[in-house]
C-alpha cells in the first residue's frame, strides 16, 4: 500500500476509524446452499410505486422462495433531496397490500428486522466511507475538486471535437493530482467528492451472462463516476454494490433500464475483490398507444402507480396472477388446470421471462380479476367489501354492514353456479353499482320517473304483466314452480312460453317468456341485465318486489 494513498485517505476520512475487515466479520457469509437464492427490493422513496417496481419484486421474492433462500427489503434512501415524506412507509405496505412477504428489511420506518441491516442506506454511511476509503488507500479512486462550470467546459470541449463525452483519461484533470495538491486544496475547503479511478476501455468490451437475456456484450467503463457525494453520501453504483455483497445477494433482479450500468457495476465488484451476483434485467412494462407502444408513464397514466389498484379495489391476488402471466405465460393456463391452487404453489421460472417489453393490458387484468372473484364465497366477498368500502366508500360500508345478514344474500346469488359463476365484477369499486338496486338505501323509488322498459312493448302490455304477475307472485315458489308460473303467465299473454316455440311460429306470438320475465326484472331493478331473476327476486323479498311492482306500474 503507497504511503501517500494511506496519507491520502486519512484526510479525506479522518473520522472513519474501522477496517474494511470489522464488516466482512460483521455480515458473516450466509450459510445456504448452493440451490438457495437471496434476492432484494431496494427501492428509493422518492415517489410512488411503480408498478413495474412490484413487478420486479414479484420475481425477486419468487425466486428467493421457491428455491427457500431469502427475500430482502432495502430502502436506497441516500437521495434526500428527493424523498417524500411517507415514502418508506408506502413501500412498506405497497408489498404487505399485495402479500408480497420478505424475510429482512424495514418493517415500518423506525423498525426493521434481520441480521444484516441496517436496511436503509442512509444508516449505513459509516460502511460505505470505509469501503471508498480503502480503495483510496489502494489507488483505486480519488478526490475530485471539479465545479459544476468545469464539468459543462469539458463536456462542450468533448462535444465540440465529436468524441466521447465525460470524466475519463486526460479529461480527468484530478486523477493524478500530487499530495500536496490535493492538501491544498482541502485547507482552501474547496468542496470535493470521490471518484473511482477506472482502467477500462471504451473501444473493448465485456461479456456476462444476464439470467434473463443471455450473454451480452457491453463497452468497458471508462468514465471516473463519483461513488461519494461532496456531502459524503454514496451514489447509487458504488451503495448496491456494497450493500449486495455484505447481504448476501446472489442475484440482482431489476429493470432493463439498469442494463447499461452493469459494466460499472462489475468493474467496482471486482476493484473491492469480490465476485458480482447474478443480474437479471426484466422487461420494461409498456402500454399500447394508438399504433404505437410507450413505457407506462407515472404523469399520463394512474395505472402506473401501485396504489391506483389499490384504491380501485383489485384484489392483491388478481394483481400478482397478471403479473405473474406477464413474467410466464404458461400461468394462465396452469390456473385453468389448478382454479383453487395459490398462486404461490405455480412453478414459476425466471428463466421463461420474455426479453421483450411487457405490454400492460387492463382489459386482461379486469378478465383475470373476474376470474378470480368469481371463485370466492359470499363470505370472502364481504369480507373483501367490507374492508376496501371502509378505506374508501363510507356510505357503501355503512350499508353492507348495516344488515350483514342480507348483504351476505346479495353476493351469495349466482354462488351455487359451479361450473359458470358469475362474472361482472373485476374490482371492488365496481360492486356499489352492480348491486345498488339490491339496496333500498341506494336504490330509491321516489327518484325513478322512467323505467328502462322495451321500447318494443306497449305501456298496456307491460302493465297488463305486471298486474298479472303481482297475483300470482309467492315467496314461497321453489324455482321450478316459479318458473312454470311464469310460462303460464306468458302463454295467457300471448307470449311463447321459451325461445324454441317463438322460433318456430314467431308470428303467433308477441314475443317469448324472455320479454316477460324482462319486464318483471326491470319493474324491480330498473335495468335490463340482473344476476339470476329468480334468485334475485327471493333475496329482495316479497314486501320490498310488490312494492317495486306497484311503483313501476304507477308510472306507466
Amino acid at each position: 500500500m503507497n504511503e501517500e494513498n494511506k496519507e491520502l485517505a486519512n484526510l479525506l476520512f479522518p473520522h472513519i476509524n474501522k477496517e474494511v475487515d470489522y464488516y466482512l466479520n460483521l455480515y458473516k457469509r450466509r450459510e445456504l446452499s448452493q440451490e438457495q437464492k437471496i434476492t432484494r427490493f431496494a427501492p428509493s422513496p422518492t415517489g410512488f410505486v411503480h408498478i413495474g417496481g412490484l413487478f420486479s419484486a414479484l420475481i425477486s421474492e419468487r425466486v428467493a422462495h421457491l428455491s427457500n433462500g431469502i427475500f430482502y427489503l432495502r430502502i436506497e434512501d441516500t437521495d434526500k433531496k428527493r424523498e417524500i415524506e411517507g415514502g418508506v412507509l408506502e413501500i412498506i405496505n405497497a408489498l404487505k397490500n399485495f402479500d408480497i412477504n420478505y424475510d429482512e428489511g424495514c418493517i415500518s420506518d423506525l423498525e426493521q428486522k434481520g441480521n444484516y441491516g441496517p436496511y436503509k442506506q442512509s444508516e449505513r454511511i459509516e460502511i460505505y466511507q470505509t469501503f471508498a476509503k480503502k480503495l483510496v488507500e489502494e489507488g483505486k479512486a480519488y478526490p475530485c475538486f471539479c465545479s459544476n462550470e468545469e464539468l459543462e467546459e469539458i463536456r462542450k470541449k468533448q462535444e465540440s471535437m465529436n468524441i466521447l463525452t465525460g470524466y475519463y483519461g486526460e479529461w480527468a484533470i484530478y486523477r493524478n493530482k500530487t499530495l500536496d495538491e490535493i492538501k491544498s486544496m482541502l485547507e482552501k475547503n474547496i468542496p470535493f467528492v470521490i471518484r473511482f479511478k477506472s482502467n477500462g476501455d471504451f473501444n473493448k468490451k465485456i461479456s456476462y451472462k444476464d439470467v434473463i437475456k443471455g450473454l451480452i456484450e457491453l463497452q468497458e467503463n471508462n468514465q471516473d463516476i463519483v461513488i461519494c457525494k461532496s456531502d459524503g453520501l454514496p451514489t447509487y453504483h458504488f451503495a448496491h454494490v456494497i450493500d449486495d455483497y455484505l447481504m448476501g445477494t446472489t442475484h440482482v433482479i431489476r429493470g432493463e433500464e439498469w442494463l447499461a450500468s452493469v459494466p460499472i457495476h462489475i468493474q467496482l465488484f471486482r476493484a473491492l475483490g469480490w465476485k458480482p451476483p447474478r443480474y437479471a434485467h426484466i422487461p420494461t412494462i409498456l402500454k399500447q398507444d394508438g399504433e404505437s407502444k410507450r413505457k407506462l408513464s407515472k404523469r399520463k397514466d394512474p395505472e402506473a402507480a401501485v396504489s391506483y389498484y389499490h384504491k380501485e379495489g383489485y384484489p392483491s391476488n388478481s394483481v400478482i396472477e397478471y403479473l405473474l402471466n406477464l413474467a410466464n405465460s404458461n400461468f394462465e393456463e396452469w390456473r385453468k388446470n389448478n382454479p383453487e391452487k395459490n398462486w404461490r404453489e405455480f412453478p414459476f421460472k425466471i428463466e421463461k421471462i420474455g426479453t421483450s417489453g411487457a405490454l400492460f393490458d387492463l382489459d386482461k387484468l379486469n378478465n383475470i380479476s373476474k376470474n378470480y372473484i368469481s371463485r370466492l364465497n359470499a363470505q370472502e366477498i364481504f369480507d373483501y367489501i367490507y374492508n376496501w368500502s371502509k378505506q374508501y366508500d363510507m356510505t357503501f360500508f355503512e350499508i353492507i354492514n348495516k344488515d350483514k345478514e342480507y348483504s351476505l344474500k346479495v353476493f351469495n346469488i349466482e354462488k351455487d353456479n359451479i361450473n359458470k359463476p358469475r362474472k361482472d365484477i373485476a374490482k371492488w369499486s365496481d360492486v356499489r353499482n352492480v348491486v345498488e338496486y339490491m339496496f333500498d338505501d341506494l336504490y330509491n323509488l321516489e327518484n325513478i320517473k322512467q323505467y328502462n322498459f322495451s321500447k318494443n312493448m306497449s305501456k298496456d302490455d307491460i302493465k297488463e304483466i305486471l298486474l298479472r304477475y303481482k297475483n300470482i307472485y309467492s315467496y314461497n315458489d321453489d324455482k321450478e314452480t316459479w318458473f312454470s308460473k311464469l310460462q303460464n303467465l306468458s302463454e295467457n299473454l300471448g307470449y311463447a312460453k321459451d325461445t324454441k316455440t317463438f322460433k318456430a311460429n314467431s308470428s303467433l306470438y308477441k314475443g317469448y317468456i324472455a320479454d316477460t320475465s324482462n319486464v318483471i326484472r326491470v319493474a324491480i331493478s330498473n335495468r335490463t341485465q340482473t344476476t339470476d331473476l329468480y334468485q334475485t327476486l327471493q333475496v329482495l323479498g316479497y314486501d320490498r318486489v310488490i312494492k317495486r311492482i306497484e311503483h313501476a306500474i304507477s308510472t306507466l
